[in-house]
């Protein structure tokens, strides 16, 4: 008996370490969730195409961090102490990513952000990653290309006030854009999940601005276009990655024609991408051949490859040979572009611009941003 009690403890062990086990914590209910259905969608094409790694079978272990802080670190939790995974992608949302963070930093459990772009995501973090460029690079791009390219001399900005990502992209872009010659005229506010943008939008079209940026998620931007185009403002308005979702379009109608916002160098309507890119895009429309593929599905596939990427390259699946290996990637190549890790955990990639033409997002190409 007690031989066989043995015999079955080392089976379990064996067992255990054939596996290497990836936790996903993702908004797939709540607010937050179109987009993290996405990504998650993204993981899940990834985790097919390459289900193995050093010879060992990957489980993939998801987790719902419902669109809250509380329950974003309560997901993390669940995926280190009960699942005893190795290495965790997520999340969308910068403040859903900060609080998971924080549980895996204290861990000591690499985790890899998908679409989380505040820079305070991985200040001060040795295991926490991200495949996304951070919101100053990004606020940056948005008013280079409203000055420089456009020639738009004077701007106005509504913010959600309750969200981290709003808020500091907002930041960003002012910073930027005062530092370039131009002039913010209006600054109004809301709350996430408000409805209602009339007062601020008339508050904001007395001002006479030439651009109008919105840094909010996609549904409240159509909203907010929707009302613009109902109190006949005309000024240009452009906003952040988080407006990269198929839906925009059907919440706003034709109100969001002409609409502008910056994004990860990925659209399916791009041209000359990379094979990586070409094999992801053909494979989403054989699975899904009534729809194309989003960005967020993009950054999801690739955080899980850029974990297998580092994980082949350190010759463990240990947390800590992965999170070195992480900290080291240099040109790694996936659906949206080429990816370096910096010094502060962050990916270094080109700033994309897609613009709503004829009712369809089209790929205007790269910004460089001037900081």
């Amino acid at each position: 008996m007690v031989l066989a009690m043995v015999c079955g403890f080392a089976g379990m062990s064996l067992a255990a370490d054939e596996t290497v086990k990836i936790g996903v914590f993702l908004p797939l209910t709540g607010q937050n969730a179109f987009g993290g259905q996405l990504e998650l969608e993204g993981v899940q094409m990834a985790h097919k195409e390459m289900g193995e790694v050093l010879g060992k079978k990957v489980e993939l272990f998801v987790v719902d961090n419902k669109s809250d802080k509380v329950e974003s670190a309560n997901a993390v939790k669940r995926l280190i102490e009960k699942e005893k995974v190795q290495a965790i992608i997520g999340t969308y949302g910068s403040s859903l990513a900060m609080a998971g963070g924080e549980v895996s930093e204290k861990a000591g459990i690499p985790q890899v952000g998908t679409s989380c772009t505040n820079p305070l995501v991985t200040q001060g973090k040795k295991y926490i990653f991200r495949v996304c460029f951070i919101d100053p690079f990004q606020g940056a791009g948005a008013a280079t290309y409203a000055y420089r390219d456009l020639g738009l001399k004077k701007a106005a900005l509504l913010i959600d006030v309750a969200n981290d990502y709003s808020v500091g992209l907002a930041s960003f872009f002012n910073k930027s854009f005062t530092k370039l010659g131009g002039e913010i005229v209006a600054t109004l506010n809301y709350q996430s999940g408000d409805q209602d943008f009339t007062a601020q939008l008339q508050e904001i079209m007395s001002k006479q601005p030439d651009v109008l940026f919105i840094p909010s998620y996609f549904a409240e931007g159509a909203i907010i276009m929707k009302q613009v185009q109902e109190l006949g403002g005309t000024f240009k308005i452009m906003g952040g990655d988080a407006m990269d979702n198929p839906e925009i379009t059907a919440i706003g109608g034709s109100a969001v024609e002409g609409f502008m916002h910056t994004t990860f160098p990925y659209d399916p309507s791009m041209p000359d991408m990379n094979p990586v890119a070409q094999k992801f895009t053909d494979e989403w429309k054989k699975i899904n051949p009534d729809s194309d593929p989003n960005v967020n599905a993009a950054l999801g596939y690739d955080a899980y490859m850029i974990i297998m990427d580092a994980i082949t390259r350190a010759g463990s699946a240990e947390p800590q040979a992965i999170t070195d290996a992480l900290a080291a990637t240099k040109g790694f190549v996936g659906v949206t572009g080429t990816t370096t890790i910096n010094e502060t955990h962050d990916a270094e990639k080109p700033v994309g611009l897609v613009m709503i033409k004829d009712g369809k997002k089209t790929y205007i190409g790269a910004i460089t941003p001037e900081l």
